[in-house]
């Protein structure tokens, strides 16, 4: 005869399928965050840059633009002429650019949101550091910026840096409220 033993099954919050946040190892919930964060981010600043193509005319010129440049280097815009904040004649939206590149956008936000959701911890239980990661979210912004209008001045004539500021505010907006809400117990010494 077979021995019969009961073999122990596990439970929902060993297996990751409950959903709750006490269920979750600190490590596992801070990954869950950043991802949540990172693609509400990514999701935000994408839809305000459709937003902005639609109102130019030509939807998902940025994402196509941004992709060219970022696999093909600045010499993929043919940028060597015309008037500052005209696109060469011949660059076409590029589905494959436009894929290639959101899949790229979505990781780096899911890297930033992971990172936020970290930081965040670290300020919920030592209140002192919060201002420090404020100072470093407006140096991370304006050196974002810095660095685009050094390296990649032929893009800003297209995109223009006030429409990449609000994208960016808008994004760091969404990412904020959303962990915000999972971080109850942050607070901002006075």
């Amino acid at each position: 005869m077979i021995d019969q033993t009961e073999v122990p099954t596990p439970s929902r919050s060993s297996t990751g399928l409950d959903s709750g946040p006490s269920d979750l190892r600190p490590a596992e919930r801070f990954s869950r965050e950043g991802l949540i964060a990172g693609l509400l981010g990514a999701a935000a600043i994408a839809v305000w840059f459709l937003l902005v193509d639609i109102v130019r005319g030509r939807p998902l010129l940025t994402p196509s633009l941004l992709g060219t440049v970022l696999f093909g280097g600045l010499s993929g815009l043919g940028a060597s002429g015309g008037t500052p904040g005209s696109l060469p004649a011949d660059l076409s939206v590029s589905l494959e650019m436009v894929v290639l590149y959101t899949w790229v956008h979505c990781l780096v936000f899911c890297v930033v949101g992971g990172l936020a959701a970290r930081l965040l911890a670290v300020a919920e239980r030592e209140p002192h550091v919060g201002f420090g990661i404020l100072i470093l979210f407006v140096v991370f912004e304006f050196g974002f910026l810095f660095a685009a209008m050094l390296f990649a001045e032929p893009v800003l004539r297209v995109l223009t840096w006030p429409a990449i500021l609000i994208g960016n505010l808008l994004a760091a907006f969404v990412m904020g409220v959303y962990l915000w809400r999972r971080h109850p117990r942050l607070r901002i010494p006075a």
